[in-house]
């Protein structure tokens, strides 16, 4: 199931082989003491060690990161300088980590903020590679982004005012996953059993449903059961693993309005 696969089992696996490994040297050393053949010995003592680098070089290159995770020391900025009230929105670091979100504009008179663990409930991980966000004029802000320590996708709609409710999705495809193609100006995000689009300008909508849910998928490792996405204005395509099976579903959509 490619490289998002191996990075969700890798620890599991890894670890496992380590336990075996460790037995089997445990063994190994009292088998040591009844070869009589120098021979045998240096052979057995080669085998050792082979099985020592690999063990020590697995244990030191872990599994890989979608992101580089380097410390965040600074704030990271987004401010849309074309606008001549700037609205902006800032995330703060403390100890190397996101802690806050920040947003406002000229003339707002306040800044609102929220505790950047809100998004998830847990510490993230972010690298500006793997973020964006689009203002709607001073209405709000989608903010996007995948935790580089497994790839999960996420997505908010910040309003700006304090009358309306922040949307958070922890399931979105995003488009800095190089196997999900979504095209600029849309958010897209599952449920297991749909993918739901929205452009993020206007607020339509639009849905492609698999035909059954994918109920064991794990948003923090979805590429063991959607591979790829393309999703367009008019058209969305998805690769699911349905059963044992990879298969590919798809739909010409045409975005529309919110039912109220």
């Amino acid at each position: 199931m490619g490289f998002f696969n191996n990075f969700h089992v890798n620890k599991v696996i890894l670890a496992s082989l380590q336990v075996i490994r460790k037995t089997l040297l445990n063994r190994m050393a009292c088998y040591f003491c009844y070869i009589k053949s120098n021979a045998m010995r240096i052979l057995f003592l080669l085998i050792i060690s082979v099985m020592l680098f690999s063990c020590g070089n697995n244990s030191g290159n872990g599994a890989k990161m979608f992101c580089d995770t380097a410390c965040q020391k600074d704030t990271i900025k987004f401010v849309k300088e074309d606008h001549k009230l700037r609205p902006y929105i800032y995330i703060s670091a403390a100890n190397c980590l996101p802690d806050s979100v920040i947003w406002s504009y000229s003339g707002l008179g306040t800044n609102r903020k929220l505790s950047f663990d809100d998004f998830g409930g847990h510490k993230f991980n972010l690298n500006t590679s793997s973020m964006s966000c689009y203002f709607n004029d001073t209405s709000y802000v989608w903010l996007l982004f995948n935790d580089c320590s497994n790839g999960r996708g996420y997505f908010a709609r910040i309003p700006f005012s304090k009358n309306q409710n922040i949307q958070r999705k922890g399931s979105a495809l995003n488009k800095f996953d190089p196997k999900f193609a979504v095209a600029d100006g849309l958010v897209a995000y599952t449920d297991k059993g749909n993918i739901f689009v929205e452009e993020m300008a206007t607020g339509k909508t639009a849905m492609m449903t698999f035909g059954n849910m994918l109920a064991e998928l794990d948003y923090d490792a979805m590429h063991e059961f959607i591979d790829s996405v393309n999703i367009t204005p008019t058209h969305i395509w998805a690769k699911i693993l349905r059963g044992n099976k990879w298969e590919t579903v798809e739909k010409d959509i045409t975005l529309e309005e919110k039912k109220r």
